[in-house]
């Protein structure tokens, strides 16, 4: 579980010091948005209250502790979860950027009311009206990761029935 721990701690750090360069060091809250490389690439502030895409966004305390109080629930539950089981590297990988994410996420809460979103990135003639940040991007990728690399997933590889060969 040291690597999930280190992985936890980096992603946590790296959110939250990308959430302060940008929304408070490029003074993001108030210029509204910046372009980086666009479309590609754009710096816009926006204030999530709810979970992915604003869902179950709401402008009340009370849904802003209930959000603050699952994301704690989920990290200790995967955090347990991962220390009963006997866990690979990438299992570990995918914990720690969840469980990292999520505590970045937990903190913009606490001080914002609010999650601070500020990547937004477009392609192809396609805009992407939605901003993001580090922790959910971590947040993505190690709940995939969980599906893929935990025992059961659909990274293991399916074994023949005992007594029956292929």
């Amino acid at each position: 579980m040291r690597l999930a721990a280190i992985i936890a701690t980096a992603t946590f750090v790296i959110d939250q010091v990308t959430k302060l360069a940008v929304v408070q060091g490029l003074n993001l809250i108030e210029r509204g948005e910046i372009d980086v490389l666009p479309p590609y690439l754009v710096f816009r502030m926006a204030w999530n209250r709810g979970v992915n895409f604003g869902l179950f966004a709401g402008d009340s305390d009370a849904m802003r502790w209930l959000l603050i109080g699952v994301a704690l629930v989920i990290s200790v539950w995967v955090w347990v979860w991962m220390r009963r089981q006997k866990t690979t590297r990438m299992m570990q990988v995918s914990a720690g950027l969840l469980v990292g994410g999520a505590l970045g996420n937990v903190i913009d809460r606490i001080v914002y009311g609010a999650v601070a979103d500020f990547l937004n990135m477009s392609c192809c003639g396609i805009e992407n009206p939605y901003a993001f940040n580090v922790a959910d991007i971590a947040i993505f990728a190690g709940a995939i990761g969980l599906v893929l690399f935990t025992d059961g997933g659909a990274a293991r590889k399916a074994k023949p029935p005992r007594g029956k060969t292929p």
